[in-house]
C-alpha cells in the first residue's frame, strides 16, 4: 500500500461501494453546502423588511396580553432552548416582551419567534389567527417537522413580512398564502433534505405569486417547483413588478432562461444555485441595474459568460462556482469598481488575470480554483489591500510569487497546483498577522525556506509540499505564539537532520516530511519522552501532541520515541531504512488508540515481543524482512498489508475472527504454505483479498467464489489444486480473478457468466482444460483474458456472437491447443485496440476511500482510475505478457498497451486483412501455428507496433514493403516461413539481424547473405560513413544506424514502462 495524503483536506474514510462512486461525496457537499448557505443567506444577503415597527412601552392592550398568553400555552417549546418566550411575564408589559413589537395603539404588530425550539401547537392555535394587526410574522427556525403550513393563515391579511424559513413544515404550499396581497417579504425557504420538502404543485408557482403584486423579498429555497425556465421565468416577471431580492436555490428548476427575466429591472439579488438549468447565461443579465449579488452555482451553465456583468457598476458578489461547462474570462476592471467577491471556482473560465485585476480596492474574496487561467501572476495584486481569501489553486499560473505585505488583512492564500517559480522571501508574507492558512504546494518554487513563515501569529496551516526548496531548515527566532497545527513540507529537496523546532511547535497536530533527503534520527530533544542529558530540563517548550505524523522517505534509519505520543493517530514512516524490530510500545502509542501505521518499504525484521495489537483502522507493514510466523492481526482493521515479507508456516484456521471487518487484505509474496482456511470467507466486507505468490496448496475455498463482495481475488502463482469450484453468485462484484500459475484441473466454470463486472481473468499456466470461455461472450467490461499454457482446444468462435469486447487490451491464449481459421470478423469487436490514443501511461490504481465513521461502501475501477481528497490508497494489479520472447511483468498498465498473443496453436487459413485496424497495438505473436496466404499490407498501419512475430508458419508470397513504415519496430520474426523476393530496404528493416528472416528459402537481400540477382549484398561493416573519394556522407549509413538507435530506445523505453 502507497498511502498519498493532503493534510490540508485530511479526511480518513473507507468507502469501498459497488454503486456510483461520485453520488455520496456530492450528495454530502450539495447538503453541507446548503445548510451552511441557507444559514449565512440570513446574514450576508436577506435585506430587513421595510417594516417599521414602534415600541410603545406600557401600552399593551388587555387582549393582546391575553392573545398572546394563550398563544404560548398552545404550542410546544423546549423552555431549556428558548430565549423569548422563557421570559413573558404577566407582570409587565407585554410590548415589551422579547419578540413583541406594538404600534401606538398597543396592537401586537411583529411577532418575532425565530430560533425558539417551537415543535407543535402552531397547526390547531386559533390565537396566532387573532392578532388582526399583525404586520410581521418570523417562525424560521423552529422544529415544526411533518407539520404542514396552517391554510388559516392568510387571515392575518395585515402581513407584509412572512417567514417560515427553515421552520420544519413540509408538503404543498398552501393557495391561501396568495391571498395575503399586502406581502412584501415571504420566505418559505426549506433544507431539501427533509423527507417531505415543500412543494409548488397546486398551486403552482404562478398561482402563488399572481396576486402578490406588493412583494419585494422572495425567498423558495429548498422548495420543489419543478418547473422550465419558460414557465417559472414568466410566472417571475408578469406578478412580481416590483421584485428586488430572489432566492430559488434547489428548487428543482430547469433552463433555459427565459427573456422575460431581464423584465425584472429592480433585482438587486438573485440565486439560483443548485438547479440543473443546463443553459448559457443572456446577455440581458448586463441590464440589471441594480443588481448586488448574483449567486449561480451548480446549475450546469454553459456557454460563454458575458463580460458585461462584471463591469456592471453595482455589483458586489458574483458565485458561479461548479459549472464545469461555463467559459469565460475577466475583462478590464475599471478603478473605483465595487465587486467585494469573485467566486468562479470549477468553472472553465480561462486566459490572463489583467493587471486592472489591482482596481478591485474593495475585493475581499476571490476563488479561481481550478479553472483554466494561465500566464503571470500580475504584481498588481500587491493593490487588493481588503482582500480576505484569495485562492487561485488548479490553473497554469507561471512566473514569479508577488509581494503580499501589503494585503493586511489577507487569512487564507492558496497558490497550489500551479507554475510558480522562483525562491520566497521573508517579505512576501511580511506583516499578515491574520494569515491563517498558506498552501503553496506543486509548484516549481525553489531556495531555502524562509524561517519567518514559521513564525506568522496566526497562521495554522502551511503546505510547501511537491516544489523545489532545498537546503537546510532554519529555526525562526520566535516558535512560542506559533499557532501551526499543520505543517507539511514534503516532495521537496530538503536536506540536513529534520529540524527538532518542529517538536517544539505547541499546537502542531499533523506533520508531513516525507520524499525529502533529511538524514539521521529524528531529534527529541526538549520534550517529555527520552531525557537527553545534553538538554536543560529548564526548557520551557513542551512537546507538541501530535495527532498526525508523516516522515515517508526521510531516510531515517531507526524510530522516533514516540512514547508519550497521547493523541496521535496516525503514524507514516514508510520507505525508509529502519532496521531490526518493531518495538512493542508502538502499540500503545496513542494510548492504544492508533487509526493507521504505516511502516512498509523500510528494513524491519521482527516484532519485539511482548506485544499486542491494537484495533486498528489501517496496518500496513509491507515490504519488509518479516519473517517467522504471522502476527496476531488486529481485530476489526480494514485495511491489512502484510504483503512482500518472509513470513512462513501456516495462515491460522481461525483467521476469520481476526479479518471479519477487513475490506482489503494482502499476504502476497511470503512464503506461507498450507491450504486456505474457510474461515477467510467470514469477513462480509471483503473487498481485496490477495494471497499470491506464496506455496499456499489444497483447494480453493468455494465460499471465496460465491462472495458477493470481493471485487479483487488473486490466488496466482501458488501450487493450488483440483477445479475452479462452479460457484459465482449470480450477484458477483469481481473485476479481477487471478488464478495463474498453479496446478488447477478441470474447466473453467459456466456461472463465470454471472461476473458481469470482470475485467481481468488470468488462468494461465495451469492445466485447465475444455473449449473457449465462451460464458464471458457478453461481457462488455473485459480487459484483460489469458489463457496461456493450458488445455483449451476447440474453435474460438462464440455462436451469437461477434467476439464483441470494446474494452480488451490484452488477449493471450498461447500454447494451447486451439484450431479453426481466423475470421475477417475476429478483430472488429475489440474497438478498445483500435484507439489511436497518444496517452503514455494511465497507472491502474484502485481507490479505496477510507471513511472511519461510515459503513463500507466501495468503487472499484481497473485501468481508468481517480484520486480523492483525503486519503488515498491503491491496489495494483499485475499481469504477466511474454512480448519479445521475455516475461515482463506489467505493474502499471499503459490504457493505450494493447497486445495478441496466439502463437503455439493450430490456426489455419490466412491472416485476416481486418488486423491492420488495430492502430494501438504494441505486440502481435502469431507465431506457431499453421497460417497460409501472404501477410497483409495492412499491417503496415499498424503505426504503435513495437513487435511482430509471424515465425513458424507457412505463409507465403513477399514481404509487404509497407512494414518498412513501422518506425517503432523493433523486433520482427518471419523466420521459418514460406516467404520469397527481395527484403524491402528500410531504415527499420537494416537493423534487424538475419535470425529474423532465416528459414525462408525463397528470400534475398540484406541482411541475409543470399543475394538478389547474382550480386551479393554488402555486409553492414562494409558500408562506410564518410567516403574519403568523394568527401560525402553516406546517409545510407546514417539511416541504418538511426533506424537502430530509435529501435533500442524504444525497446529500453518499453521495458521501463511496464517494470
Amino acid at each position: 500500500m502507497r498511502i498519498l495524503f493532503s493534510p490540508l483536506f485530511f479526511l480518513i474514510s473507507v468507502f469501498f461501494s459497488f454503486g456510483n462512486p461520485n453520488l455520496a461525496p456530492v450528495h454530502s457537499q450539495f447538503l453541507e453546502d446548503q445548510k451552511v448557505l441557507l444559514h449565512k443567506m440570513k446574514d450576508d444577503f436577506k435585506l430587513n423588511s421595510s417594516l417599521t415597527t414602534k415600541l410603545v412601552s406600557g401600552q399593551c392592550l388587555d387582549d393582546q396580553r391575553s392573545l398572546l398568553i394563550q398563544f404560548k400555552n398552545s404550542i410546544i417549546f423546549d423552555p431549556t432552548l428558548s430565549v423569548k418566550l422563557v421570559t413573558w411575564n404577566r407582570s409587565e408589559d407585554c410590548c415589551t416582551w422579547k419578540g413583541i413589537a406594538c404600534d401606538s395603539s398597543g396592537h401586537v404588530i411583529s411577532l418575532e419567534l425565530d430560533q425558539e425550539s417551537i415543535s407543535g401547537g402552531i397547526e390547531n392555535s386559533t390565537s396566532l389567527l387573532g392578532f388582526q394587526y399583525l404586520e410581521k410574522l418570523n417562525l424560521a427556525y423552529n422544529r415544526l417537522y411533518d407539520i404542514q403550513i396552517p391554510k388559516g393563515i392568510y387571515n392575518l391579511a395585515n402581513l407584509t413580512y412572512l417567514n417560515l424559513s427553515n421552520a420544519g413544515f413540509v408538503g404543498q404550499i398552501p393557495i391561501e398564502v396568495s391571498r395575503m396581497t399586502r406581502l412584501v417579504t415571504l420566505d418559505l425557504s426549506t433544507f431539501r433534505h427533509l423527507s417531505q420538502p415543500k412543494k409548488l404543485e397546486n398551486p403552482n408557482l404562478k398561482t402563488l405569486v399572481q396576486n402578490l403584486k406588493e412583494l419585494r423579498e422572495l425567498y423558495l429555497d429548498g422548495v420543489n417547483i419543478s418547473a422550465p425556465g419558460s414557465e417559472w421565468c414568466q410566472a417571475l416577471s408578469s406578478s412580481l413588478p416590483n421584485l428586488s431580492y430572489l432566492s430559488l436555490s434547489s428548487c428543482l428548476l430547469s433552463g433555459p432562461l427565459d427573456s422575460s427575466l431581464s423584465q425584472l429591472q429592480n433585482l438587486s439579488f438573485l440565486r439560483l444555485d443548485y438547479n440543473n438549468l443546463s443553459t448559457t447565461i443572456p446577455d440581458s443579465f448586463a441590464n440589471f441595474s441594480k443588481l448586488t449579488k448574483l449567486s449561480m452555482r451548480y446549475c450546469f451553465l454553459q456557454g460563454f459568460f458575458p463580460n458585461k456583468i462584471f463591469q456592471l457598476p453595482t455589483l458586489q458578489n458574483l458565485n458561479l462556482r461548479n459549472n464545469n461547462l461555463l467559459n469565460g474570462n475577466l475583462p478590464q476592471f475599471p478603478r473605483g469598481g465595487s465587486l467585494r467577491k469573485i467566486i468562479l471556482g470549477y468553472t472553465n473560465f480561462s486566459g490572463s488575470l489583467p493587471d486592472s485585476i489591482g482596481n478591485l480596492g474593495m475585493l475581499s474574496w476571490i476563488d479561481l480554483m481550478d479553472c483554466n487561467f494561465s500566464g503571470l501572476l500580475p504584481p498588481t495584486i500587491t493593490n487588493l489591500t481588503e482582500v480576505v481569501y484569495l485562492d487561485f489553486s488548479g490553473n497554469k499560473l507561471t512566473g514569479l510569487l508577488p509581494l503580499f505585505n501589503m494585503s493586511k488583512k489577507l487569512t487564507h492564500i492558496d497558490l497550489s497546483g500551479n507554475g510558480l517559480t522562483g525562491s520566497l522571501s521573508s517579505m512576501h508574507f511580511e506583516g499578515l498577522n491574520d494569515l491563517v492558512i498558506l498552501d503553496l504546494s506543486y509548484n516549481s518554487l525553489n531556495g531555502s525556506i524562509p524561517p519567518a513563515l514559521f513564525a506568522l501569529p496566526s497562521l495554522q496551516k502551511l503546505n510547501l509540499s511537491n516544489n523545489q526548496f532545498g537546503g537546510q531548515v532554519n529555526e525562526p527566532s520566535n516558535t512560542s505564539s506559533s499557532q501551526l497545527d499543520t505543517l507539511d513540507l514534503s516532495s521537496n529537496l530538503l536536506e540536513g537532520p529534520i529540524p527538532k523546532f518542529f517538536f517544539e511547535l505547541r499546537e502542531l497536530k499533523i506533520l508531513s516530511l516525507d520524499s525529502n533527503f533529511f538524514n539521521g534520527t529524528v531529534q527529541m530533544d526538549h520534550n517529555r519522552l527520552s531525557v537527553n542529558a545534553s538538554i536543560s530540563s529548564s526548557s520551557s517548550y513542551p512537546f507538541a501532541q501530535l495527532e498526525m505524523l508523516i516522515l515517508a522517505s526521510c531516510n531515517l534509519k531507526s524510530f522516533p520515541d514516540l512514547r508519550n505520543q497521547s493523541t496521535l493517530y496516525f503514524i507514516d514512516l514508510s520507505d525508509n531504512q529502519i532496521m531490526g524490530e518493531i518495538p512493542n510500545w508502538i502499540w500503545e502509542v496513542g494510548n492504544g488508540s492508533i487509526a493507521l501505521l504505516n511502516l512498509s518499504h523500510n528494513l524491519l525484521q521482527d516484532l519485539q515481543k511482548p506485544y499486542i495489537i491494537p484495533s486498528f483502522i489501517i496496518l500496513d507493514i509491507h515490504n519488509n524482512q518479516l519473517r517467522g510466523d504471522l502476527p496476531i492481526l488486529p481485530s476489526s482493521a480494514m485495511y491489512i498489508d502484510f504483503s512482500s515479507n518472509n513470513f512462513n508456516h501456516y495462515i491460522p484456521a481461525d483467521i476469520g475472527k481476526n479479518v471479519s471487518e477487513a475490506s482489503f487484505f494482502s499476504l502476497s509474496n511470503n512464503n506461507l504454505m498450507g491450504a486456505i482456511p474457510e474461515s477467510i470467507c467470514n469477513s462480509s466486507y471483503l473487498r481485496i483479498l490477495d494471497l499470491s505468490n506464496n506455496f499456499l496448496s489444497g483447494t480453493i475455498p468455494k465460499c471465496l467464489l460465491s462472495s458477493q463482495t470481493l471485487g479483487v481475488l488473486n490466488l496466482g502463482r501458488n501450487n493450488l489444486s483440483g477445479t475452479i469450484p462452479d460457484a459465482f453468485s449470480r450477484r458477483c462484484g469481481l473485476r479481477t480473478l487471478d488464478l495463474s500459475r498453479n496446478s488447477l484441473t478441470g474447466k473453467i466454470p459456466g456461472s463465470l457468466s454471472h461476473c458481469k463486472l470482470l475485467e481481468v481473468l488470468n488462468v494461465g499456466n495451469n492445466k485447465v482444460e475444455g473449449i473457449f470461455p465462451c460464458m464471458l461472450k457478453n461481457s462488455s467490461s473485459l480487459r484483460v483474458l489469458v489463457l496461456r499454457s493450458n488445455r483449451f482446444h476447440g474453435e474460438l468462435q462464440c455462436p451469437g456472437t461477434n467476439n464483441s469486447w470494446p474494452n480488451l487490451q490484452i488477449i493471450d491464449i498461447a500454447f494451447n491447443n486451439f484450431r479453426g481459421y481466423l475470421s475477417p470478423r475476429f478483430f472488429l469487436g475489440w474497438r478498445g485496440m483500435m484507439l489511436d490514443n497518444d496517452v503514455l501511461l494511465t497507472c491502474n490504481l484502485l481507490t479505496i476511500d477510507f471513511n472511519l465513521f461510515n459503513h463500507l461502501t466501495f468503487d472499484f475501477n481497473l485501468l481508468t482510475f481517480y484520486f480523492t481528497d483525503g486519503l488515498d490508497v491503491y491496489y495494483q494489479v499485475t499481469v504477466t505478457v511474454t512480448i519479445k520472447g521475455l516475461e515482463l511483468k506489467l505493474v502499471k498498465i499503459p490504457t493505450a498497451f494493447t497486445t495478441i498473443d496466439l502463437s503455439s496453436n493450430n490456426f489455419r487459413g490466412e491472416i485476416p486483412d481486418t488486423v491492420g485496424d488495430l492502430c494501438s497495438l504494441y505486440a502481435l505473436n502469431l507465431s506457431h501455428n499453421a497460417l497460409i496466404g501472404q501477410i497483409p499490407k495492412s499491417m503496415g498501419k499498424l503505426a504503435q507496433l513495437e513487435s511482430l512475430d509471424l515465425s513458424k508458419n507457412q505463409l507465403n508470397g513477399e514481404i509487404p514493403k509497407e512494414l518498412t513504415s513501422l518506425t517503432f519496430l523493433s523486433l520482427l520474426n518471419l523466420s521459418y516461413n514460406k516467404l520469397v523476393g527481395s527484403i524491402p530496404p528500410g531504415r527499420q528493416f537494416q537493423t534487424y539481424s538475419s535470425a529474423s528472416f532465416e528459414g525462408n528459402t525463397g528470400l534475398c537481400g540484406f541482411p541475409l547473405n543470399i543475394s538478389c540477382g547474382g550480386i551479393s549484398p554488402p555486409s553492414f561493416e562494409d558500408k562506410q560513413l564518410y567516403n574519403l573519394k568523394t568527401n560525402k556522407i553516406n546517409w545510407d549509413y546514417v539511416s541504418a544506424a538511426l533506424g537502430y538507435s530509435v529501435g533500442f530506445v524504444l525497446t529500453v523505453w518499453l521495458l521501463w514502462l511496464v517494470l
